[in-house]
């Protein structure tokens, strides 16, 4: 979830360590700092809040170093504050930390019996003090951070900083995503390639384990054994991806607008609309052959996995198992050699989806893995990638990566369907062309933008929202909720439309809108029942509904919002955009911090 970056540089690189922090904004943070070597001492610059208040703080007192470290953090051991916030010192090192290190309780008693005082209430100090320690017992710099890294449990990555070191640099990681960027008598270390994009577009990904000794002028790499290893080298495309808001008011607003582009940027890699056919890549398994198919993943790509369930089991006919990822290896589910997993990740560093991804793997199952970064490690240690091509998405609460992947299991479930043997020729074509005609409708709905602003500032003061959903429409409902509470902080909650009367009707009163996602579908009468259920209790309604849907029932809703009337197999994805909008203007109304919302971050790299 933090960002972290080294450079050995040939100019001054405090404001090129903020420049590359800003990159990884997306990510969430609460603090950050840097570190640098000048004439060889280790001085730091650390500050709470927003990389504004560091850049005023480096305005203040100008740095001239040319090697240095920074991170913006994200807090999970001790208080966001400026004391906690990285980089931590302990004698002559310096280190930045993405991760959680699961043992560092008893990491800092047996420091504490060693006499070491420690100065926060992090995990990362403690691993700064444990290298300090080797390196007073006499080893040099790496094998001070091998013998260190042999001692902890978790997930983590560091880039390290020596004092007296001024052309030394080094990177490791377990679980946490790192990158060497190559550049031209310098050399760079980030959490990803985007936060070196301005630098070079040369990078290494580290593999699980590895750890790399950086210089000016060289790469060294040691794998989880401590062996010299190579990686390739590999030209990233990151440094096309310097985003802006593009005219809109927040990262967010834009990547919802982008969704007509992406989604079809990501139809186009798997449907050939002229043949009427889905084309996915060569698959690790026969699909005709398979007895279930397990989906894992987090947050709202775990609503993308539960679209999914219903698409498959509906018109392939296979029993499917969803599982919140951060669940799934604890409950210790069977699985069937030579089956196939899949697993959902927008960054592909997700750790507990990465986390269920080695689980299947070590239990002889195949894995397909959707993803938006080709390059992550959810990707790399996947059998076969289904990508999504939603471009790098900014706002902490997913948007375009939604419906991008929601498209890409629609194609995959025709195709297993096809595969199957319960759609033909025809049906798989009429899907495909309905598929075709989804940019457009996305379009028109993203039309009913300013009306769906007004909905949205009549009920942003209540304190608590329902949403109301069935069948395929029931994951719509709690990702409405989901994206509510993220970016407002409105208390919302989903539920499938017919458990209404088992318990949370309670709830509803005067005071408690509820929206209800019913498209013109089979089961549209049902949930208008269930709607007229809460009607007749006071509550407001917010219809979101299709053009017909609004035409036989709008009358009895306190609001409708309408999309376009289109096939009900990609209601998920075209019901997406009214949510999304609702939470967005709810949001800005209530003046919250809309594209990176407390508590969260983009990509969750710890357990």
């Amino acid at each position: 979830m933090c960002g972290i970056v080294g450079i050995l540089g040939q100019e001054p690189v405090a404001m090129r360590l903020v420049e590359a922090l800003r990159r990884l904004e997306y990510r969430g943070y609460d603090s950050a700092g840097i570190a640098v070597l000048e004439d060889g001492r280790l001085e730091r610059v650390r500050a709470p809040g927003k990389l504004n208040n560091l850049v005023e703080r480096l305005l203040a007192s100008p740095l001239a170093a040319t090697c240095g470290i920074g991170h913006t953090r994200w807090a999970t051991h001790g208080a966001p504050n400026e004391t906690n916030a990285h980089p931590h010192f302990a004698g002559p090192v310096a280190i930045v930390h993405n991760g959680i290190i699961e043992n560092f309780k008893s990491l800092r008693e047996g420091l504490l019996k060693d006499g070491v005082k420690t100065a926060t209430d992090t995990d990362t100090e403690v691993v700064a003090h444990l290298i300090a320690q080797r390196l007073k017992a006499g080893d040099a710099p790496r094998q001070a951070v091998q013998n260190t890294l042999d001692k902890l449990e978790g997930a983590f990555a560091f880039v390290i900083l020596f004092e007296g070191e001024e052309d030394l640099l080094i990177g490791a990681r377990r679980g946490s995503p790192l990158a060497v960027g190559h550049g031209d008598g310098e050399m760079f270390l980030g959490s990803d390639a985007i936060a070196l994009a301005p630098f070079t577009n040369r990078v290494t990904y580290l593999e699980d384990g590895d750890m790399a000794v950086l210089t000016r002028s060289s790469l060294e790499l040691y794998d989880s054994q401590g062996r010299h290893t190579l990686r390739p080298l590999q030209f990233t495309q990151a440094s096309a991806l310097l985003v802006d808001k593009g005219g809109h008011r927040h990262f967010m607003a834009k990547e919802i607008a982008e969704q007509p582009d992406v989604v079809g940027h990501t139809m186009a890699e798997y449907l050939d609309f002229n043949a009427g056919r889905v084309r996915l890549p060569d698959m690790p398994v026969d699909l005709a052959g398979l007895s279930r198919i397990n989906i894992t993943a987090c947050g709202t790509a775990y609503y993308a996995g539960l679209a999914a369930k219903y698409w498959i089991e509906q018109i392939a006919r296979l029993p499917v198992e969803v599982d919140v990822a951060s669940e799934f290896r604890y409950r210790e589910a069977p699985l069937e050699e030579g089956g196939l997993s899949l697993v959902i990740s927008q960054s592909g560093e997700t750790a507990d989806t990465l986390a269920a991804l080695r689980y299947c793997k070590a239990r002889g199952q195949k894995v397909a893995a959707v993803v938006n970064v080709p390059e992550s490690t959810i990707a790399r240690e996947s059998d076969v990638v289904l990508r999504t091509f939603a471009g790098p998405e900014i706002g902490v609460a997913s948007t375009k990566a939604y419906t991008c992947q929601l498209t890409v299991l629609a194609a995959f479930s025709i195709a297993l369907a096809r595969a199957r043997g319960k759609l033909d020729d025809e049906g798989e074509a009429r899907l495909v062309t309905a598929m075709n005609g989804l940019p457009r409708n996305l379009v028109r709905a993203l039309r009913e933008d300013g009306h769906i602003e007004e909905v949205a500032q009549k009920i942003a003061h209540s304190r608590d929202i329902l949403y109301l959903g069935r069948g395929i429409n029931y994951p719509t409902a709690l990702e409405g909720a989901l994206k509510l509470k993220e970016i407002s902080y409105i208390h919302a909650e989903g539920y499938a439309a017919g458990e209404l009367k088992h318990g949370p009707i309670a709830l509803i009163d005067e005071d408690v809108p509820v929206v209800v996602i019913a498209p013109s579908d089979t089961l549209f009468d049902k949930t208008v029942s269930n709607m007229e259920e809460v009607a007749a209790r006071g509550a407001r309604i917010v219809l979101i509904t299709d053009e017909e849907g609004a035409a036989h029932h709008g009358r009895n809703a306190f609001e409708t919002i309408s999309v376009p009337l289109a096939d009900p197999f990609l209601a998920p994805i075209l019901f997406a955009i009214p949510v999304q909008l609702l939470a967005y203007h709810a949001a800005v109304f209530l003046g919250t911090d809309v594209d990176q919302p407390r508590n969260l971050a983009k990509s969750v790299t710890v357990e």
